[in-house]
């Protein structure tokens, strides 16, 4: 057999660099990659004349450079690089009901608009502080909320967001301001203002990428780590990397750059996966949620550098039959957001006193019921911090429920988004008030006292 290490790329027995045609090509490609690159640096290697940087493709040569430049800044943390801590923004899909979660039990103009859905005093309500109480099928947290470490903001909105799900949730993940002339998302900014980091600083734990990490920082979408490696065999698996790697090597285009940083995170992810037992093997319950909160646990027990990550969990549109507190779609989702989290908190183990989660959903819903035992979009709506660093107890204004207080019937937003997200980043990843004037372009944060 031919010896596939002295084939030519354009010979006729380039098939043979590979299992496969396809495999073959990337591969014969990735050589003539990789002998122009050769040839360009023989070229510099005696100086950068003016006729040695046209021979060796002027436009081509500062392409290269720049682009590892900012795949090395990227990917690779900066030496002595400080630990933050990580965060994880739960994102509840649909506008869930608050207060439904975080209920004023004793309220009477409460009990008044909800005669059916209400959550009574003596249904199991977790006592909580200031009158309210967490919905019984959050009972999972509860070791938790008696540590301190579970805070909860009522009555949170911005002014710009409207009863649209669509506009409300690019509106906060935005930034929270409906009229920004920032494009990117908040999340993105952060990462940003938190400096240079790991291929895996920012991760999202679905199969899409949540708009609030939208932009230059280039998270990660890990919806499952076993399944981001190379699908080759393993015995031709390290050559294929290269070529890959190769094949993108000094190419001025955003491709190039991510496909550096999918090469980089499949290697960490397969070794990351190889490691650990089945998430249910682990404590969490077999849904996808928990499978997703499994990955971030993951991530951040491996030391991998992650400072961001999102979760989403739809299912929060309750015009109809929201239920009681002993079966319904809001006990069925409270439950599985409590034992997902419970779970979660309990596989960090030492990383939970430096992992900080917002649970925050895009709006709230009408105070009374409507007529299919359930309640429509609203405005002021629930946000709740949990974990490392989190000052535990409900914080905010909160001013009741009377018809004086409401907003055209629901809940006003007496307090801002802004204020609670600014506070945490500022906080978990200790970055500055003016980093979070930046996060949040025209805001300047009024801390809401969520972090200790």
């Amino acid at each position: 057999m031919t010896d596939t290490r002295f084939l030519h790329p354009d010979c006729p027995d380039w098939r043979q660099l590979g299992p496969t045609n396809l495999d073959s090509a990337v591969r014969a490609h990735s050589e003539i990659v990789v002998a122009e690159e050769r040839a360009r640096r023989e070229l510099w290697s005696k100086g950068f004349t003016r006729r040695r940087m046209l021979q060796g493709g002027l436009m081509a040569g500062v392409a290269a450079i720049g682009a590892q430049i900012v795949t090395t800044q990227v990917s690779y943390a900066a030496p002595g690089s400080p630990d933050t801590g990580a965060l994880i923004v739960v994102f509840l899909r649909g506008g869930m009901d608050g207060l439904s979660v975080l209920v004023p039990a004793t309220d009477a103009d409460l009990l008044k608009a909800r005669p059916g859905i209400a959550v009574k005093e003596n249904s199991g309500l977790i006592p909580f502080e200031r009158g309210f109480g967490l919905h019984p099928a959050l009972a999972a947290l509860q070791p938790m909320l008696k540590k301190g470490k579970i805070a909860a903001v009522p009555a949170i909105a911005t002014p710009d967001l409207s009863r649209s799900h669509f506009q409300a949730q690019d509106c906060l993940e935005k930034g929270g301001a409906a009229g920004s002339a920032a494009q990117t998302g908040w999340l993105n900014r952060t990462l940003e203002q938190s400096g240079a980091g790991t291929t895996w600083r920012g991760v999202g734990a679905s199969d899409r990428l949540a708009r609030s990490m939208v932009g230059g920082a280039n998270a990660v979408v890990v919806p499952d780590l076993g399944a981001m490696g190379i699908q080759v065999d393993d015995s031709m698996l390290d050559r294929t990397r290269t070529a890959l790697a190769n094949l993108y090597t000094g190419m001025d285009h955003p491709v190039a750059v991510q496909t550096t940083l999918a090469l980089a995170a499949s290697l960490d992810a397969t070794t990351i996966a190889a490691a650990e037992k089945k998430s249910t093997d682990r404590g969490f319950p077999d849904n996808n949620f928990s499978s997703d909160l499994a990955t971030l646990s993951s991530l951040i027990r491996a030391n991998v550098g992650l400072r961001v990550g999102t979760v989403d969990l739809g299912g929060w549109d309750m015009h109809t039959d929201i239920g009681t507190p002993d079966s319904g779609d809001m006990k069925n989702m409270l439950t599985a957001v409590g034992e997902g989290l419970a779970a979660f908190f309990a596989d960090l183990g030492p990383k939970a006193e430096t992992t900080t989660v917002i649970v925050m959903s895009e709006f709230g819903r009408r105070v009374g019921q409507n007529d299919s035992a359930g309640a429509d979009h609203g405005h002021g709506g629930l946000a709740m911090v949990l974990g490392g660093g989190v000052k535990g107890g409900v914080h905010g204004a909160w001013e009741g429920l009377s018809d004086a207080v409401l907003d055209q019937g629901d809940v006003p937003g007496s307090n801002d988004f802004r204020d609670l997200l600014g506070e945490v980043v500022m906080k978990r990843l200790n970055l500055s008030a003016g980093d979070a004037e930046v996060i949040f372009p025209g805001w300047k944060v009024a801390p809401l006292g969520v972090m200790a």
